[in-house]
Formats: structure tokens, sequence, C-alpha cells
């Protein structure tokens, strides 16, 4: 944040912001989950008024990031935006916070409230596990799949479909990678998906939630998540997810729904979120390890019904390269420094004669 960030004001107003245990409570909430104030309330058990109140605060003083949701203001904090010493103090207090019997119960409530918002993405799948091919392809085409398959190439990756549905892009996939390991949350999607991958070996599905995925860390080359954003009531946790199971140098790839306002539409598929906004989505890739995520709308296609399409990518970072990356970087400033004393003084020495 620069020299403002540098003053006393800047700082004893930060060191303020975090004398009070409840924003304190709010922060720790708001590090790992993205929540409006409906939900803040449920969880820290305070009156709207309250929490709205020291929001107010923490955002005045740059712990949080804030958008609009449908009708409703969410809030997150993002730590690796901070400036140093915020993070810093940020730290100091995480590390005093350890064991509060509060956080507990906060967790507990907030568990609980992100398991009543799932349920409705249960209740739409199984009932449409049996037409959502056909549904699927009428509201938003099929040639966006390929997009995403284009990102994939060598055949001996280990590959995660995320909300792989009813397995129709794990069959695709089959063919292309040494094995691909399809996990959804449905029962009914993965009934279907087992017919239909019955007969391909290096196929295998597991049942769980995307926020808490049942894949060892490191244990993939590449992941997908195809759809599957919009049903998920924490996002960036799912993105968390996504990075600890892949491979250093590893990519993810996401298609999903571009932001629109089609409540009907998401009401009616089931849909926790409205599609996402393509920085917003890049941003939570990068909070959640990605390095250099890329996010951009796909073209309609023709005859598609739904709302547009959004792809975006980011991969694992790779420590060696980060590290390389840095010193290379040293390097050409070094020598951009020697090439300019040397002009330098060349034309001194021009001017003396």
């Amino acid at each position: 944040m620069g020299e403002t960030a540098r003053q006393p004001d800047a700082l004893l107003g930060r060191m303020e912001s975090l004398a009070d245990p409840t924003r304190l409570r709010l922060l720790r909430l708001l590090e790992r989950h993205e929540l409006g104030v409906a939900e803040l309330c449920d969880v820290v058990q305070l009156p709207q008024s309250t929490v709205s109140r020291h929001l107010k605060m923490l955002g005045d003083q740059g712990w949080l990031r804030s958008r609009s949701e449908k009708t409703a203001n969410l809030y997150s904090m993002p730590v690796a935006e901070l400036d140093t010493g915020a993070r810093r103090l940020w730290q100091v207090a995480r590390e005093h916070m350890d064991g509060w019997v509060a956080l507990s119960q906060d967790q507990l409530r907030l568990t609980r409230r992100l398991e009543a918002k799932s349920q409705g993405a249960q209740r739409f799948f199984a009932g449409a596990a049996g037409e959502w091919d056909r549904m699927r392809a009428a509201l938003y085409g099929t040639l966006f799949a390929r997009e995403a398959l284009v990102a994939l190439l060598p055949r001996e990756w280990v590959v995660a479909d995320l909300g792989c549905g009813t397995g129709m892009l794990a069959t695709e996939l089959a063919g292309l990678v040494r094995q691909v390991i399809g996990i959804d949350q449905s029962a009914a999607m993965l009934k279907t998906a087992r017919r239909r991958t019955a007969d391909l070996g290096n196929v295998e599905l597991r049942q769980g939630s995307l926020e808490d995925l049942p894949l060892d860390d490191g244990t993939c080359d590449a992941a997908l998540a195809i759809l599957a954003l919009t049903y998920v009531p924490d996002v960036p946790r799912a993105l968390k997810e996504a990075a600890r199971i892949l491979r250093p140098g590893a990519r993810l790839v996401l298609v999903d729904l571009l932001r629109h306002d089609r409540e009907d539409f998401r009401r009616q598929l089931g849909q926790q979120h409205s599609g996402f906004e393509p920085d917003i989505l890049c941003a939570w890739l990068r909070d959640a390890g990605f390095a250099e995520p890329h996010c951009r709308p796909l073209p309609p296609e023709p005859g598609a019904k739904g709302p547009a399409l959004i792809l975006a990518s980011g991969a694992r970072p790779v420590p060696g390269e980060t590290r390389k990356r840095g010193a290379d970087a040293d390097v050409k400033q070094s020598r951009s420094a020697v090439a300019n004393r040397r002009s330098v003084a060349r034309v001194q020495r021009r001017r003396e004669q």
C-alpha cells in the first residue's frame, strides 16, 4: 500500500481495528471463507447492526474485500493482497487466537450453515441425474468441454475431474491420459457415471465434496472443474483444495458461468452462485496459491440457452523456478545498473576531453 501504510496513523488505525475480539473472530472466518452479513450474524451470534459496524471498520482499515452477489454483499479477507506490515500484524494476532473457545463455536456454526446451503444443489441433482446430459447440452452446448481439454495433453498424466457429474468428461479424458479420478458429491450422479465408465479401466470414481477432496496431497498432474463451482457454497476453499491435490507445475482448468442476473435460472438449477466475475475468480485463484491465473469469457455457442461461460486456469508454482525467476530478475537489474554507470562514465570522459 506504499508510503501511506507506513505512516503512524495508518499503523495505529490497523492496531486499533484488531483490538476487539469480535473483529478478530470475523477476520478469522473471512480469512478462509467468503460470507455475507446474515451468515456472519448467524455464526458469531450477534445482531446485524453490530456485525455491520465491525465490518465497516475492518473495511475502512483495508482488511476486507467485498463484492455484490444477488441482493447481498459478500466479504473476504485477501491475506495475499495485504501489505507486509498488515500481514505481520495479522500473523501476531492469529497466533494469540489459537485455543479460543469462541473460535471453535464459530466453526461449528459455520459448518452447519455451509452444509445447509449445499442441500439445494443435492436436491436438484438427485432429480436431474437421468436428464442432466440433455439439459446441460441444451443450456450450454457441448464445445466448452473440448475447450477445457485443449489445456490437457501428456498421456502419462493423472487428471482429477472435480464435480464429474455423470462421467461424460471423464469418458473423453480416459483415452487421452493415464488415469482419471472423478469426484462428485451426488450419489445419483455417480451411479450414472459408473454405468458410463464401467468398461474404462483407468477411470476411478469417488464420492466427496469439492471443499474436502478425497485425494492425497500432490497426487494429480492436472484438474478440471467443469460447471461445478456454481454449486459449491465455499468456492475459495474448493480452489485451495484443488491446489492441495496438484503437484508443483500442475494446472487447474475451470469452465463455469460468467456473472449474470438471471435469478430464476440460478434457482431452477439449484446453484449457489450467479456465475463469476473474471477478476474475482482470478483473485481467488491467486489466494489459493495458483501462479499467473488467466480468466476469459467463452463465445456463446449457437443455440445455447443458458448464460455465457468463462474459462479460467492457473498453475501450481514450482519452488525452484520461482526462486530462479527472482534471481534472474536480480541479475538483469544488476547488469543494467553496471551498464548505466559505464555509460555515465563514458559521457563524463568525453566532456573532459
